[in-house]
């Protein structure tokens, strides 16, 4: 009985992590509301964005990249959103205003 129950559970935890990994590898991409002047890599909630004319993608993107705080810090690099999300799930509104909150007045400083 304890083996069919250890069993059950190892392959429980199997089908959970190849599925996380499965959703983990979809991209997420911002598109921007100014195209960057030249090719550009941000760091923003811990993936790595490429960014080319206008729009950013997070090949790799981790649990905290499909956030606004990630959008934020991608903002305040990049210049502001216009869109943020993957195929599944994209930032509202609210959350994108939040997002592009100091964006203009940060690429400005550089």
């Amino acid at each position: 009985m304890k083996l069919q129950v250890l069993a059950a559970a190892s392959a429980a935890f199997v089908a959970m992590a190849a599925a996380g990994a499965a959703l983990a590898a979809e991209p997420v991409v911002a598109k921007l509301q100014a195209p960057v002047a030249a090719k550009t890599r941000a760091i923003a909630g811990g993936a790595i964005f490429m960014c080319e004319a206008d729009a950013c993608q997070a090949a790799a993107p981790t649990p905290r990249t499909l956030t606004a705080a990630s959008c934020k810090e991608l903002a305040k690099s990049v210049g502001a959103v216009a869109s943020y999300g993957d195929s599944r799930k994209q930032l509202d509104e609210e959350k994108l205003g939040k997002c592009n909150a100091g964006a203009a007045t940060e690429v400005a400083k550089r």
